[in-house]
């Protein structure tokens, strides 16, 4: 089981650099890092995890955003998802700007 992330700043159009990010599960925290120079996340997570359950990504947005001297709306960005299937890969991507986000169940 994999779990990657993807970070596109779709008003800059370009990958978002540096966006803080935490994967928990329930009440436990599973693992954080941040966005590459490509806005990837990938290979972060300790062996086993994620397995199965239900899970958030919380992106800090925020942090982003004052870092480019940008006002945003969303301090922070919440994608709730389910693992069903251990074995597969997750990729979660984001599309973000300072007042909309998107979010899709990637390949």
């Amino acid at each position: 089981m994999s779990l990657s992330t993807h970070v596109l700043d779709s008003v800059q159009g370009r990958p978002a650099e540096g966006v803080p990010v935490r994967l928990d599960k329930g009440d436990r925290l599973v693992g954080t890092g941040a966005t590459d120079q490509d806005g990837r996340l990938r290979d972060w997570l300790p062996d086993g995890e994620p397995g199965r359950g239900v899970y958030r990504l919380t992106f800090d947005t925020a942090a982003y955003f004052s870092d480019l001297g940008v006002k945003a709306f969303y301090p922070e960005v919440v994608i709730t998802f389910v693992v069903d299937e251990p074995d597969a890969h997750y990729h979660v991507p984001l599309l973000l700007s300072p007042f909309a986000y998107s979010t899709y169940r990637g390949s």
